[in-house]
């Protein structure tokens, strides 16, 4: 069976449903489409986000990360109250633990001004006004509207939306082919015949991309992000959110404690190299073709060590084991003890692109645009806070 629309949107998550509103906004009458390759939203990254609503301090003025965080935010704020969707300004702490972290204390404050955001530059006793269990070394960051939302509800509730607005959801439907020529996909299900296609297809974007010709630059590499939960008896140790500063040697973040909008709080994440895109326990969703080219890259990266990867592999692995994980929070909270840190279910994968021809990460969001598709090759965090604006950025290029 072969169906005719005018917008063909490959995926589900977040970004695939704020591209829907977009071009909904914009395009009344046409036929819009959304084919996922699950069975419904948010079984992967938009269904296991954080739920922070980022301010955008971490990312330097020219990223598109930068353009697109604060932004988005605000926008998912006024989407939330809109919608009556609980969404809290809880407000997040960044917190230098070393000499060594105070000049990217002051960078990241230089990010605040360039990005227009709201921050503020405190002192130990100022941070611990806020959060009173942080162990800060001489200095940190507040920022005040960092906010914490259910990420689910917004998926349903936009997915909803777009239903009322005749926007079609296909489900069970994995790309397996297309053809350029009569602007088509296959998928395992059906047929589609369209006037632009989006690929929003998150961690498999760039296997989507390559059956266009595009992102033959790159591919993506997962990383897993576990985590623990704080025990309810600790829960009143955090009111908003702890970060750390970045550290220079290493590509990510690193853990973080934030309480999310039931009032539990969350240890995490790691960024462990997986060797699946959806290898979310330690044997669940590996696959023997994908895990071996997954493999083979991981194997070039360590022997290459751009970005410094070899240091980041033995960090993040070793948090497989609880005493390294809570040395990592100990350093944002010092009282934390062994205890405190219960198991929790959580498991997130970070489908992170890197760049074949250098073997490195790319940092930012990637589009590859050709005659009749746009591909969204890198939507990493903060890509759920983006997304409205995103959203809007994606569907410009693309008209």
């Amino acid at each position: 069976m072969k169906e005719n629309c005018d917008f063909l949107i490959v995926g589900a998550g977040i970004i695939g449903l704020t591209v829907a509103r977009e071009l909904r906004k914009r395009h009344s009458k046409s036929k819009i489409i959304v084919i996922e390759k699950e069975s419904e939203i948010g079984l992967h990254a938009s269904g296991r986000n954080s739920g922070v609503l980022h301010s955008g301090i971490y990312y330097g003025g020219d990223t598109l990360k930068a353009k697109m965080c604060a932004s988005g935010a605000k926008r998912m704020r006024d989407f939330a109250n809109e919608y009556n969707i609980p969404c809290i300004k809880t407000g997040k702490v960044i917190t230098a633990n070393s000499e060594g972290d105070l000049p990217i204390i002051n960078s990241l404050m230089q990010n605040s001004r360039d990005n227009n955001i709201n921050a503020k530059l405190l002192n130990e006793d100022e941070i611990r006004e806020i959060e009173p269990h942080a162990t800060p070394y001489k200095l940190g960051i507040y920022s005040p509207d960092t906010a914490v939302i259910d990420s689910i509800v917004v998926i349903k509730r936009l997915y909803m939306l777009l239903l009322d607005q005749g926007v079609e959801f296909k489900f069970n439907s994995r790309v397996i082919k297309q053809d350029a020529g009569r602007k088509s996909v296959t998928t395992c299900a059906s047929e589609f015949s369209y006037g632009f296609l989006y690929n929003c297809a998150g961690a498999y974007a760039d296997q989507v991309a390559k059956l266009f010709g595009r992102g033959e630059d790159y591919t993506m590499i997962p990383f897993k992000g576990i985590y623990y939960k704080l025990r309810p008896e600790r829960s009143n140790f955090i009111n908003g959110s702890i970060y750390p500063v970045p550290d220079i040697k290493l590509p990510f973040l690193g853990v973080h404690i934030t309480k999310v909008i039931n009032g539990d709080v969350y240890v995490g994440p790691t960024a462990i190299p997986a060797l699946g895109r959806e290898n979310y326990g330690f044997f669940q969703g590996l696959k023997l073709k994908e895990g071996v080219g997954i493999g083979s890259e991981l194997i070039k990266m360590y022997l290459n060590n751009n970005n410094n990867f070899r240091l980041l592999s033995h960090t993040e692995v070793a948090k497989y084991f609880k005493p390294w994980f809570l040395r990592s929070a100990q350093k944002l909270v010092s009282d934390l003890t062994y205890k405190d840190l219960i198991p929790s279910n959580k498991v997130g994968i970070r489908p992170q692109l890197v760049n074949i021809k250098t073997k490195s990460l790319e940092m930012d969001y990637i589009l590859e645009r050709e005659e009749n598709s746009i591909h969204v090759l890198n939507s990493i965090s903060p890509a759920f806070t983006s997304s409205l604006a995103f959203s809007e950025y994606i569907v410009d290029r693309s008209q």
